[in-house]
């Protein structure tokens, strides 16, 4: 209701600046290849934050453990992995603790997978809306981004909480060290990364429904092909380099190597991420922008 009220206000006012006598929306006529107006998102962040508020808590309403659930799935998923592939499948995790292995990789996987898969369902999951009334339609894919990073720092302190736990017992092979503050620039490539392949999968949906379907196995095959259940080093080193093909992998070895200190750091890997996220995601804008004008013919 708070959204739709909001969309009312605006519809009200014409998008008519009385006070500086401007229109404020301008429809023209022709669009570019990449027509994002960065001014107009910054004038409907009241609306981003209404749909931050509906997404965060439409995932867990009228449930039992409500946010809880977002400790119980990484924590469960890092016991259950633990036990099949360490102490089952005797796959090495090196001296850490497998439980703390595995769940420095699955806090950083669950929000790319959590940006991706939201992110993909944009123009079907809310298209009665955009059918009815006009703002831009990127300001979804935005919100998505930015609830999905409210979940990712609940993980991300229980995850804090684990190493603090194993260093003050004095578990030498934890170290933290000084590559933790390259935490920030991987959250913004994973969140590039994210929103590209969600939007460019978003976009062909709407001619081509059976692609949603095919979202959820691709993100969990390149879940096997990520380090998150074993580090990259176990891989033989003449193909290596097929792993680290994948965006992904570096993004996760360096995120271990800040907070467990184990691996080392390799800054073509990341440049290499940090291309391949930029240009997925500017891809998946341009895309996006052109679709969103006459997807509701197709849809």
């Amino acid at each position: 209701m708070d959204i739709i009220q909001t969309l009312m206000r605006r519809l009200i006012k014409f998008d008519y600046d009385m006070d500086n006598n401007n229109w404020t929306l301008v429809i023209r006529s022709k669009a570019k290849w990449f027509d994002v107006n960065i001014s107009q998102l910054w004038s409907y962040r009241d609306l981003i934050l209404l749909f931050v508020k509906r997404d965060f808590t439409a995932i867990y309403k009228q449930t039992i453990l409500g946010p809880l659930w977002h400790f119980i799935q990484p924590l469960f998923s890092s016991l259950v992995f633990a036990f099949a592939f360490s102490y089952v499948g005797k796959i090495s995790t090196g001296n850490i603790p497998p439980v703390l292995f595995y769940l420095s990789g699955i806090v950083p996987w669950a929000y790319f997978s959590d940006c991706t898969n939201r992110t993909s369902n944009t123009f079907i999951s809310n298209s009665g809306m955009f059918g009815k009334v006009y703002f831009p339609r990127l300001i979804t894919p935005i919100s998505i981004i930015i609830s999905s990073l409210i979940k990712f720092f609940i993980q991300f302190i229980m995850l804090i909480a684990f190493i603090f736990y194993f260093v003050i017992n004095d578990n030498p092979h934890v170290n933290p060290n000084v590559y933790i503050l390259l935490s920030p620039v991987l959250v913004f490539i994973m969140a590039l990364l994210g929103i590209g392949i969600g939007t460019v999968v978003s976009s062909l949906t709407t001619r081509y429904r059976d692609l949603s379907n095919l979202v959820g196995f691709g993100i969990q095959l390149l879940f096997y092909l990520s380090p998150v259940l074993f580090p990259a080093s176990i891989w033989p080193e003449k193909i290596r380099w097929i792993i680290y093909v994948n965006p992904m992998t570096s993004i996760i070895e360096n995120f271990r190597l800040g907070f467990l200190g184990i691996g080392s750091f390799d800054g073509t890997h990341l440049l290499y991420s940090l291309l391949v996220s930029l240009i997925i995601f500017l891809f998946g804008i341009m895309i996006f922008t052109k679709v969103e004008k006459n997807f509701i013919d197709t849809i």
